[in-house]
């Protein structure tokens, strides 16, 4: 597997200028094309499969099930959904005309790329987070700048090399680097700026764009919180609050930071996370293949600290580090103060769970909304009274109850976050809308120029009258519904105009 290479300064102003003069010849426009390469992409994902999952076990030991349903299985099922659905989904969308002045008339909304998109991936699903963006940018007609991880270096570099073997990089190139190298890419002009990372990084990207009045989109994270009700199944929720906060060793923008149970459960769901932590991982997770690894020592180091400089809580599973392997155990911590400025202060993306215990359901909502608004929401309950409560008084850019993780692995709904936690989405149809521009278009009749010359000047207080007529439904209008049938409209129109022109 070749080394990352660092894409020079001169390199990265090659690639935006040589896109951006393609997009302007039509080329990504075309329909037949764009399916064209996302079959490609398609391909490049399916026939290189084994060696994706090879890179992603270099980069972080990520367990071949997780690189599978995390990384490799959205990208193949997002090129699929598009090249089955395509042609509808890019379609002139029809709209009924609302103004009398234009009832009989043709008026539509088009779906216009928005020309040269810069997509900058994330380390923690190298596969995804960059290249199902890049199939939504692809299926809406734009020319796209690919900025890899170099925290993924592995994944980064086999992605580099395959590229231009399947893709046309006449309309999409990989830029490379680390800080420098994006700082730089970013004083370069574009028509979109998809991000997903974190919200320091965020705004840098937002500062970059608002000199050229680039708009943005910002996958970002936060702490998402579990919300445990007296009611719910302890054994089923340790399962999938386990799964939801060690996949990939926690490393998911969408991972639960952070449980809020009753006090009089607290035992009892530790007891069963035990329980399911043994099932998951055996006796020493250190030893099972279905354990990730921290991503670097840097940030071995910064969730050791999280746990290590705590003001609040006690271990009650886990705590193991080893640092050369970048290993951190699945922890627990219990009675954890809401507080608490370093385990409840920023998002932990890591394998440390914090409990706070609350007395009863207010106080839980109260917790939640004492911080921004999370990436997502988990509630589990029987209850659909106290989930209801919960969703009604918060926040969040998603929801899954009585699960994990698994409403962001629904592509038929739109992802994204509301907040710090983020702002636009995408995944399927949502994403032709971040990459495109709705552009709006009505085309007039040449016939009935009388008619219309009721708007002309010289202006008359008979005129003003019949244009307000037609312009502003009448409350009687609205209750017979006339302004939802545009002949009848028109014929009353025409019947007031003949009386108005009689008169004249």
């Amino acid at each position: 597997m070749a080394t990352l290479q660092f894409t020079t300064f001169d390199s990265i102003q090659d690639h935006v200028s040589h896109v951006r003069q393609i997009f302007n010849t039509g080329k990504p426009r075309d329909i037949k094309w764009r399916k064209f390469q996302l079959q490609r992409l398609y391909d490049m994902v399916s026939e290189n499969e084994e060696k994706l999952y090879e890179a992603m076990a270099k980069d972080m030991h990520k367990p071949r099930n997780e690189a599978m349903g995390g990384d490799i299985a959205p990208v193949l099922d997002e090129c699929l959904y598009f090249l089955d659905n395509l042609d509808e989904l890019i379609k002139d969308q029809k709209v009924k005309p609302r103004s009398g002045v234009n009832a009989m008339e043709k008026v539509m909304i088009r779906k216009d790329p928005l020309g040269v998109v810069l997509i900058l991936g994330s380390w923690n699903y190298p596969v995804q987070l960059l290249l199902l963006p890049f199939a939504g940018a692809i299926a809406a007609g734009n020319s796209v700048i690919l900025k890899l991880s170099e925290v993924a270096a592995h994944t980064a570099a086999l992605i580099t090399e395959l590229f231009p073997r399947y893709m046309d990089t006449s309309c999409y190139r990989i830029v490379n680097g680390g800080v420098e190298e994006t700082t730089f890419l970013l004083k370069e002009k574009f028509n979109h700026i998809f991000y997903t990372g974190n919200e320091n990084v965020a705004k840098i990207v937002m500062t970059a764009a608002a000199k050229h009045l680039t708009p943005v989109t910002l996958e970002l994270g936060g702490k998402s919180p579990a919300v445990i009700a007296a009611d719910a199944d302890i054994q089923l929720t340790a399962n999938r609050i386990a799964f939801g906060k060690f996949y990939n060793s926690g490393q998911i923008c969408i991972a639960v930071d952070h449980v809020l149970c009753p006090k009089s459960k607290v035992n009892e769901f530790v007891t069963a996370l035990k329980h399911t932590l043994h099932q998951f991982y055996g006796n020493n997770p250190q030893d099972s293949s279905d354990y990730a690894r921290i991503v670097n020592e840097r940030h071995v180091e910064r969730i050791s600290s999280l746990l290590n400089n705590r003001t609040s809580g006690e271990i009650a599973i886990g705590g193991e580090i080893d640092k050369k392997d970048r290993y951190i155990a699945p922890t627990v911590v219990v009675n954890v103060k809401p507080n608490d400025e370093t385990l409840m202060g920023n998002e932990i993306f890591g394998p440390v769970l914090p409990i706070v215990t609350y007395n009863d359901i207010e106080e839980a909502i109260g917790i939640i909304n004492q911080r921004e608004p999370p990436l997502a929401l988990y509630v589990f309950s029987k209850s659909q009274k106290v989930i209801d409560r919960v969703l009604k008084n918060t926040q969040s850019g998603g929801v899954c109850v009585n699960d994990c993780l698994m409403h962001q692995a629904e592509y038929s709904i739109p992802f994204g976050g509301v907040g710090a936690s983020g702002m636009g989405n995408y995944h399927g149809a949502k994403s032709i809308a971040t990459f495109t521009h709705e552009r709006s278009m009505l085309v007039k009749k040449q016939k009935m120029e009388g008619a219309v010359a009721v708007r002309y000047p010289p202006y008359t207080d008979r005129k003003q009258k019949l244009l307000r007529f037609i312009m502003v439904k009448h409350p009687v209008m609205l209750k017979l519904k006339l302004y939802r049938q545009p002949l009848k409209l028109l014929l009353a129109i025409i019947a007031l105009l003949a009386f108005y022109l009689r008169r004249k």
